[in-house]
């Protein structure tokens, strides 16, 4: 996984931003991209530091688990629910989720949907 550069060196960068250098001079200077000084002399004007943010992690789940509750009314109403009719049933009530996200969900909860096999009932008359 990729880390972040040192603070430091966002700090040097940023300082000789501010004392009238381009962004792209700065980024050629220390050896870095010039996206990145742009991006840090942006954060240092919007935030006032230059310190990373958060590495990794889950940034999409919020979306889904924002309905939890109505997912999982939907489950306990109908327990043999498929993922199409659920996400069916979502999208009639506003929310656009796919199969794929539906499945990580319950994937989290350790809830499975396992559908049984029907099978035709015996015949007890005798064959002849």
């Amino acid at each position: 996984m990729s880390k972040a550069l040192s603070v430091d060196l966002r700090e040097r960068v940023v300082a000789a931003i501010a004392a009238g250098a381009s962004c792209r001079a700065a980024a050629e200077r220390f050896g870095v991209g010039a996206s990145s000084a742009i991006r840090w002399w942006s954060l240092h004007r919007r935030v006032g530091s230059v310190a990373p943010g958060p590495l990794g992690g889950d940034r999409r789940s919020g979306r889904i688990e924002a309905h939890a509750p109505l997912i999982l009314d939907l489950l306990g109403r109908t327990p043999d629910i498929t993922l199409s009719e659920l996400r069916t049933e979502l999208a009639e009530a506003g929310v656009d989720v796919s199969i794929a996200s539906l499945w990580r969900f319950f994937a989290r909860r350790r809830i499975t949907l396992k559908k049984s096999r029907r099978t035709l009932p015996s015949s007890s008359a005798p064959t002849s």
